[in-house]
């Protein structure tokens, strides 16, 4: 059980709290000009729980990444935006997160979730996982569409087999919620099997 946050200077608060909510490791997302100067930065030693390290990363960084770390074990996330289908086709991206956060005008009928049955068939298909942000929730101003939109979009990766995960993908340590919590939560919205990153999703090696 592994969450994941956005630190600003302030991992070593998160790790604290991720002990104490019962997590077994925890991700940092770095951008990806922080990212080579911080990965190695927090390491294991005398740590209760295990330090991953990825890159928060936009579509115009995946080019750059591609050159500049190639054949790198480096763990990809990217907030979703107007382009998720890029991102999930074409890009090396391991997560994409958030999609219910972009600002759409729902359907008579639907939701606009961010998601469709082509979304998640390409992300199927390349390996992408689905993530829900704990965050999105939590910050939400209008919490019944987002709870909404996030019901749908687990719904359709279900019916497709999507890959999903969660996490709080915070940068404020205060804004983490306990393992038990967050699986009750996101059970309610329909997520029935195990919801957290797991260390075989993360390519490269514990720091």
């Amino acid at each position: 059980m592994i969450d994941i946050v956005i630190p600003n200077n302030n991992e070593e608060e998160f790790i604290l709290v991720a002990e104490k909510l019962g997590f077994k490791g925890i991700c940092f997302l770095y951008e990806f000009n922080d990212y080579s100067a911080k990965q190695e930065k927090f390491v294991n030693n005398g740590k209760k729980i295990k330090i991953y390290n990825g890159i928060l990363a936009n579509h115009k960084d995946i080019r750059k990444i591609s050159t500049k770390l190639k054949g790198a074990n480096v763990f990809i996330a990217v907030k979703s935006s107007n382009n998720d289908r890029e991102i999930i086709e074409k890009s090396s991206a391991d997560l994409i997160f958030s999609l219910e956060e972009n600002t759409r005008r729902d359907f008579i009928h639907q939701r606009a979730s961010g998601l469709n049955h082509i979304l998640c068939k390409l992300a199927k298909e390349n390996k992408v996982i689905v993530g829900f942000s704990l965050t999105s929730i939590l910050n939400a101003g209008n919490k019944h569409e987002v709870l909404g939109r996030i019901m749908q979009n687990i719904k359709i990766c279900r019916k497709f087999k999507t890959k999903t995960i969660v996490g709080s993908f915070t940068g404020k340590p205060f804004e983490m919620r306990s393992v038990h919590d967050i699986m009750s939560l996101f059970g309610i919205l329909g997520l029935k099997s195990s919801v957290f990153l797991k260390e075989g999703d993360i390519k490269q090696k514990t720091s």
